[in-house]
């Protein structure tokens, strides 16, 4: 679904696991490729970046890749320069703005394009895509191939501990690896909630500033994101808190304790939830739409799931896990719309029958996910 800058360089940035060095090099066969996870080349283009130069030979003429930019950000001003005298054009793939953002390094001056890479979505899984699957393992490609529930849960577990180890603790992000690691527990309980900052940190045992750190930290490595309350043009009294996300539904599910004291109806509505807004951010991605993400919750308590909002129209989508639909289920979605009358409305949900109770359409979730290209 990704489409790619015609002939400009580009960035791609994304999570780990979500197949972005794997997209580049199938879509770019004749691309030239410098790995900086293997050492051998990421030691020899830090000691000095001007040796890029010289390894891509003066005859070609196709893209050049490099993979995970942002191990190296001095690299930035060498191929600026390739750019401008050579005409190469560059894939710079990335799973942190971090590094690239703290230092101010030079992102090309506008000579290249950004993207983003998502979980897979259920239109490019097509006839493999599975719902029940997808809610309890996410969408990473890696889960959808390995569809045994032993290895599509061996591999989560895995991915967790590979950026707890990789990520933070590699790069120095973080001095006290234990305390991160009961804060990512912590955070998992807010899932697809209104963030508590103060909450989570009495929860994990950490001070609140480095808790807000710490939030920072999991945006920055692209795994996490928060998204505002919708406040345009308010008529009622709105809440001022962010809601949290990560990104995937199987990872959150890898990362959220389970115990006799947790209900799985809970853990099931935030997956619900998840999968629907990581499906949408691919969408508004892939496809350039130009959506801001937010959500809608009045202090009297109204609360609207996922509110988008761009050039292209505004939608408000209320996400219920449960198969039947109660009379108080729309209550949210007609105030919504008694504020904002423009707006298209959905209440998305685990049954099976499509109808519409006056201008808000009810939709089944897998109905809804297959079907994002023609909402949207």
């Amino acid at each position: 679904m990704l489409v790619a800058p015609e002939t400009a360089s580009f960035f791609l940035f994304g999570p780990r696991g979500t197949g972005k060095t794997s997209w580049v090099q199938s879509r770019f066969p004749d691309a030239l490729l410098f790995d900086l996870l293997e050492s051998k080349v990421y030691l020899d283009l830090m000691a000095d970046p001007q040796t890029l130069g010289r390894r891509i030979p003066a005859s070609h003429r196709g893209p050049v890749i490099i993979d995970e930019i942002q191990k190296v950000p001095s690299l930035l001003d060498e191929i600026h320069r390739l750019i401008e005298t050579r005409k190469l054009r560059f894939i710079l793939t990335g799973s942190s703005a971090r590094k690239l953002r703290r230092k101010g390094v030079n992102l090309l001056a506008g000579r290249a394009r950004m993207r983003a890479m998502h979980p897979l979505t259920a239109e490019e899984l097509g006839g493999a895509f599975d719902l029940t699957h997808s809610l309890r393992f996410g969408q990473l490609p890696v889960v959808q191939v390995e569809r045994a529930p032993r290895a599509a849960w061996d591999y989560l577990n895995s991915f967790v501990r590979t950026y707890l180890r990789e990520e933070v603790q590699q790069e120095g992000l973080t001095r006290n690896l234990a305390a991160f690691r009961r804060f990512l527990e912590a955070a998992s309980f807010s899932q697809a909630s209104v963030l508590n900052i103060s909450a989570v940190a009495r929860d994990c045992q950490v001070e609140r500033k480095v808790v807000q750190e710490y939030f920072a930290i999991l945006e920055d490595l692209l795994i996490a994101c928060r998204i505002a309350p919708f406040t345009r043009r308010a008529r009622r009294k709105i809440v001022a808190h962010p809601k949290f996300f990560l990104f995937d539904a199987g990872v959150y599910r890898a990362l959220r304790p389970k115990g006799p004291l947790d209900s799985e109806q809970e853990i099931d509505g935030a997956a619900f939830e998840t999968l629907l807004l990581q499906e949408l951010r691919a969408h508004n991605d892939a496809r350039t739409l130009g959506y801001d993400f937010h959500y809608w919750r009045t202090q009297a308590g109204l609360e609207v799931d996922l509110v988008l909002y761009g050039e292209r129209g505004l939608h408000a989508f209320e996400i219920q896990r449960s198969s039947r639909i109660r009379p108080s289920d729309f209550h949210s979605l007609r105030a919504f719309l008694e504020d904002y009358p423009a707006a298209q409305a959905r209440l998305v949900y685990g049954g099976e029958r499509r109808y519409h109770e006056e201008r808000i359409e009810v939709i089944p979730m897998e109905t809804c996910l297959l079907e994002l290209s023609r909402i949207l």
